[in-house]
């Protein structure tokens, strides 16, 4: 065929030289139990990835479902941080168990590895993307309802390896105000648009600061263009998450399972209704 681009996963046509795509599914451990493996992702650093992946994962447990995370943002893991985590994760020849969080959230990053969790990760692409895809074959997540997936910025290895390597069952992407933002979504909604992968919806941090003063929301970032890129990509708004001092100050001190107010609950929520539907149609 003249006009073939060898591009054998997107053709329908059946020929000779026709070659299946390959499967780079990877099994999870032999004692792991997984019901929803959700990836939290954005084209672009700095936005929030993890905070989103800790409050969700906290809103998720607050409704009552086992929980996990795993921190595939091997050069910068800010997970354990956040949730007080410091002792190394316990393994034998059998396989590596995951930390837990006060609250009973299962916790695999690679700080919990190291010697020192301030030594740095300087490995190239490839070995990274090995050890995010051994955070599924070789951790045992014993009885999770919600694996959440912490991805690093961009759209390369790791990312390409989680859509690949995991079942993943769907998407959320994290945007900011700013304006050049919506070609930065639009860059991570059409590679999971590529490989098949569910959006769930999108949600904004730094949306907005709430004076205490005055109660009055201001735009620190600029306004919100969250809306017009839902709209342009067909996708929901799951949440907006202001500035706020206290979910920083939680952070720092290891404490995210412990805030007053989880500006995510919202969106836990709605993903959980979301799931049910799923499950009832199937």
């Amino acid at each position: 065929m003249s006009d073939c681009n060898h591009d054998c996963g997107s053709c329908s046509s059946s020929c000779g030289e026709r070659q299946e795509a390959p499967d780079f599914s990877a099994a999870p451990h032999k004692w792991s139990k997984i019901k929803r493996v959700i990836g939290i992702v954005s084209g672009k650093g700095g936005v929030g990835k993890s905070l989103v992946t800790s409050l969700m994962a906290c809103a998720m447990k607050e409704l009552g479902n086992n929980v996990g995370i795993l921190d595939a943002d091997i050069t910068g893991p800010s997970i354990p941080k956040a949730f007080g985590v410091h002792e190394k994760a316990q393994g034998n020849e059998d396989g590596i168990f995951p930390a837990q969080s006060s609250t009973g959230i299962d916790i695999m990053s690679v700080n919990l590895l190291l010697p020192d969790e301030t030594d740095p990760v300087i490995w190239r692409g490839a070995l990274i993307a090995n050890a995010v895809k051994q955070f599924w074959t070789d951790v045992v997540w014993e009885d999770e309802d919600y694996l959440f997936v912490d991805m690093p910025p961009g759209t390369g290895d790791v990312p390409l390896t989680v859509f690949q390597s995991l079942p993943v069952d769907g998407i959320i992407v994290v945007t900011s105000p700013q304006e050049l933002v919506s070609m930065i979504v639009g860059k991570a909604v059409k590679m999971a648009e590529m490989m098949k992968i569910p959006i769930l919806g999108l949600v904004e941090n730094m949306s907005y600061f709430r004076c205490p003063d005055n109660g009055k929301d201001y735009a620190v970032f600029g306004e919100s263009h969250i809306e017009e890129i839902a709209e342009e990509h067909g996708l929901q708004v799951l949440g907006r998450m202001p500035i706020d001092p206290q979910i920083a100050k939680a952070c720092d001190a290891g404490r995210i399972e412990f805030l007053e107010e989880n500006p995510l609950a919202e969106a836990a929520n709605r993903l959980e209704n979301y799931f049910a539907e799923n499950k009832k149609a199937e």
